[in-house]
């Protein structure tokens, strides 16, 4: 379920439902969803380009986001949690940024306790799904 950037987990899920079914995981966790990117439209409308169901939710936990800017001011290039939705396959992909990449990319290890607990709700969003 883990790689080197994210948490992934697909799913035997239309798309939209899967969308559906993420935002009520990640709420359940303490998320709330201050972004939505529907890339494919994008790229339809300014570039005419066609793609699969692809978007990118930015889920933010705010309690943990504050801890994090309390350590590091500029922790927030990497807020807030980028979760992505997408069909592939006939399936539906989640993936989320591991939040153990603010750790290593900022070499502060006073981000560790927020980044283990963040990856810890992630974790269990994405798991949930499942069920």
């Amino acid at each position: 379920m883990d790689h080197d950037l994210g948490i992934t987990v697909t799913l035997d899920a239309p798309f939209a439902e899967t969308v559906d079914r993420v935002r009520t995981a990640l709420a359940e966790q303490g998320f709330g969803v201050l972004t939505e990117i529907d890339v494919r439209a994008t790229l339809r409308a300014k570039l005419g380009e066609e793609l699969e169901d692809y978007l990118i939710l930015g889920a933010c936990n705010p309690p943990l986001a504050h801890r994090a800017l309390e350590v590091d001011r500029r922790i927030g290039l990497l807020l807030p949690c980028n979760v992505v939705v997408r069909s592939a396959d006939g399936r539906s992909v989640v993936e989320a940024m591991d939040p153990d990449l603010m750790v290593r990319f900022t070499g502060r290890p006073e981000l560790a306790a927020v980044a283990a607990e963040a990856g810890t709700r992630l974790r269990a969003a994405l798991a949930s799904l499942r069920d």
